[in-house]
């Protein structure tokens, strides 16, 4: 990693199917499933709010699973 982090911006074409089994998951995957395959406490952190990034996504597309 560099000391000054760039942003980048991800496009993934998904059919229909695959982005409800995407908002699925991450409606389910809680901290304790990213801490099990992190190597550290602020590193399942980081990996849950990519996470949350992608799923508030996926619900501004329409992919609300409740």
């Amino acid at each position: 990693m560099t000391s000054k982090p760039e942003e980048i911006c991800l496009m993934v074409q998904l059919s229909d199917q695959d982005a409800w089994d995407l908002a699925q998951f991450l409606k389910r995957v809680g901290y304790s499933d990213f801490r099990s395959n992190a190597v550290d406490d602020a590193e399942a952190h980081r990996m849950l709010n990519v996470a949350e990034k992608v799923r508030k996504n996926l619900i501004q597309n329409g992919f609300n699973p409740r």
